[in-house]
């Protein structure tokens, strides 16, 4: 297996875009991705989207986005897996480099969600959970966190206060990143005073509807020397899923989808949780991030409310997380927040990320994830 590297990265600003498609913004995120490789081609390229048949009424995305960037005729790939679409497009490029079947391949997401009504976008969204079980009862994505907070509550004492200071970190980081949807800093009493969505989980527990994309060129690293660009290899991914009902797990408080994934990657990369400087994850909701920090091994299992307290995941923490700003405040465009998860810690390894920069971090982990936790992936980066 060849060793990979991420030489190139690509994202604009996210958020309501009314003036763009959804093959503007995949693109654009793309050509920006090749500019910073500084490569005169690609080999291959993924495109992760969760629903641009609901959303955009286009499927054959592999087709549409490979004619649009001028790059016909080679292979292109739609890749679905709700939310974990665009972490997943990662993946599948990174073991096409390692296997040797292209030597440079162009991974990006994209998702278009603002040209619907609310409704419809619920809708397009809860495709991702249980139809007959779930969405057929009424039950939407808040409502099911909501249930795995209630139970996490219940089960280890988490506060109402330690899900609000999720947020409120997660918007204290975005406030710097330029690219973010949200860049406002709020307070634990903006978020437990914001309106009311599925109790516990108020509206600024809630990560947002977005229009956005995000692309990575990936290449040996034998190309990335000679191209002359820092490297940063990917050392470990794993993948994994669990049930998509949320009603036939064994524990409403976790989700081992995400501990799986994590084993895999951190055994490929033979890590352990101490060994991860800073790490970007799926906090669609509040309580996810709570819980996917112990799926991940950074804390112990009812502790991740006690350490996010205790700063222990802030900038200049044990264990800075979302450095980004999150799908809470950068924005969630369901098939391009894995891609920017890796573009986030890239730039973190370039040292380019001012005001939210980690000093000295050299491992960075990417969890993303589809619905409430059926579908995971998990990226493991190092930087020389």
């Amino acid at each position: 297996m060849r060793d990979v590297a991420v030489v190139g990265i690509g994202m604009d600003k996210w958020g309501e875009l009314w003036e763009k498609d959804l093959r503007d913004l995949y693109v654009e995120a793309a050509l920006l991705a090749i500019d910073d490789a500084g490569v005169d081609h690609v080999d291959s390229m993924y495109v992760g989207c969760m629903t641009s048949g609901l959303f955009n009424a286009q499927e054959h995305l592999g087709s549409i986005m490979a004619d649009y960037l001028g790059m016909n005729p080679i292979p292109a790939t739609r890749i679905e897996s709700a939310c974990a679409s665009g972490g997943i497009a990662v993946r599948m490029g990174f073991m096409e480099v390692a296997g040797g079947f292209s030597d440079i391949v162009l991974a990006g997401g994209v998702e278009k969600m603002t040209d619907i009504s609310g409704d419809g976008a619920t809708f397009a969204l809860a495709t991702a959970c249980d139809q007959e079980w779930e969405a057929y009862n009424g039950v939407t994505f808040p409502g099911l966190y909501a249930m795995m907070a209630r139970a996490h509550m219940h089960k280890y004492g988490t506060t109402r206060e330690q899900l609000a200071m999720v947020a409120v970190k997660n918007h204290a980081n975005g406030y710097h990143n330029p690219n973010a949807q949200y860049r406002m800093k709020i307070t634990v009493k903006d978020v437990i005073n914001s309106v009311k969505v599925a109790e516990p989980l108020n509206i600024l527990d809630c990560s947002p509807i977005t229009d956005g994309a995000a692309a990575v060129i990936l290449t040996t690293v034998e190309n990335a020397r000679k191209l002359g660009k820092p490297i940063v290899r990917i050392i470990g991914s794993g993948q994994a899923t669990s049930t998509i009902a949320l009603h036939s797990r064994s524990d409403l408080a976790g989700m081992d989808a995400t501990r799986f994934a994590a084993e895999k990657a951190y055994k490929m990369a033979g890590k352990t949780p101490k060994d991860i400087d800073l790490a970007e994850v799926h906090d669609c909701f509040t309580i996810a991030e709570l819980i996917v920090m112990e799926e991940l091994g950074f804390v112990e299992k009812g502790k991740s409310g006690p350490a996010v307290e205790a700063g222990e995941t802030a900038i200049g923490g044990r264990i800075p997380i979302n450095t980004s700003g999150g799908l809470k405040s950068k924005g969630h465009p369901v098939g391009a927040t894995g891609v920017a998860q890796v573009v986030a810690l890239v730039e973190q390894f370039r040292c380019e990320k001012g005001e939210c920069q980690v000093e000295g971090a050299k491992v960075g982990l990417a969890q993303n994830m589809g619905g409430s936790g059926g579908s995971c992936v998990v990226t493991i980066l190092e930087a020389e």
